[in-house]
C-alpha cells in the first residue's frame, strides 16, 4: 500500500508541477492537488473491486467532479462504478459516461474479444500486485498475457524475488500457466 501511495504521489507531483509555476496564489495548486488525490483514490477503489473489469474504466477529475469513461459489461457494473466513486471523500459529483458493451453490440468474434479483455485484466492485476509488494521491484518486471498464459520478463534482484514474482502471477485468477523470462541481477 505504501508503494501505491508513493506512485500516486509521484504522478500527482509531476502532473501538477506546471500548475505550481503558473499560479502565484496557490489556490489553483490546491484544487489540482485535491483533484489528483481524488483521481488516485477513484482509480484504486475501482481497481480493487473484484466485480468490475477496471482496465477499461478511465477516471478524470475536475473541481471534485469525477468523469468516468470507458466500457463495462452491464448496467449493474455501470451503476456500481458510480456508487463506488460517489462514496469517496471529496467527490462532489460523478458524471458516468461508461458504455455498456454486450455480445449483441459486438460485430466480431465475441469469444476472442472477451479473452483479450480477460488477458488485459490479468496483466493489470498482476502488475498492480507486483508494484505493491514491498519485497519486489515490480517496476522492472514486464507482464504479458495471451489466452491465460502469462509471461514475466525483466530483471529482479535475487532468485527469491523471481520465485515470488512467479508465485504472485501463478496465484492470480484466470492464469493457466506462467512462463518466466526473468533474469537475476547479480
Amino acid at each position: 500500500m505504501t508503494r501505491l501511495l508513493s506512485v500516486t504521489a509521484t504522478i500527482a507531483a509531476l502532473t501538477l508541477s506546471s500548475s505550481v509555476l503558473a499560479d502565484d496564489s496557490g489556490n489553483q495548486w490546491k484544487a489540482s492537488a485535491k483533484d489528483a488525490w481524488i483521481d488516485g483514490k477513484a482509480e484504486a477503489t475501482l481497481l480493487f473491486n473484484g466485480q468490475l473489469n477496471t482496465f477499461d474504466i478511465n477516471t478524470d477529475v475536475r473541481d471534485g467532479k469525477v468523469i468516468l469513461t470507458g466500457k463495462v459489461d452491464s448496467d449493474v457494473d455501470k451503476a456500481l462504478a458510480t456508487e463506488l466513486v460517489k462514496s469517496l471523500d471529496g467527490v462532489e459529483s460523478v458524471d458516468n459516461r461508461l458504455s455498456v458493451v454486450t455480445p449483441d453490440d459486438f460485430d466480431g468474434d465475441w469469444d476472442a474479444f472477451t479473452r483479450d479483455l480477460q488477458d488485459a485484466k490479468v496483466v493489470t492485476v498482476i502488475k498492480t500486485r507486483l508494484l505493491l509488494d514491498d519485497q519486489l521491484s515490480g517496476i522492472d518486471i514486464d507482464v504479458k498475457s495471451k489466452q491465460g498464459i502469462v509471461t514475466l520478463s525483466g530483471t529482479v534482484g535475487s532468485e527469491s524475488e523471481r520465485d515470488l514474482a512467479i508465485a504472485i502471477a501463478t496465484n492470480t485468477d484466470d492464469v493457466d500457466d506462467v512462463i518466466s523470462e526473468l533474469s537475476v541481477d547479480s
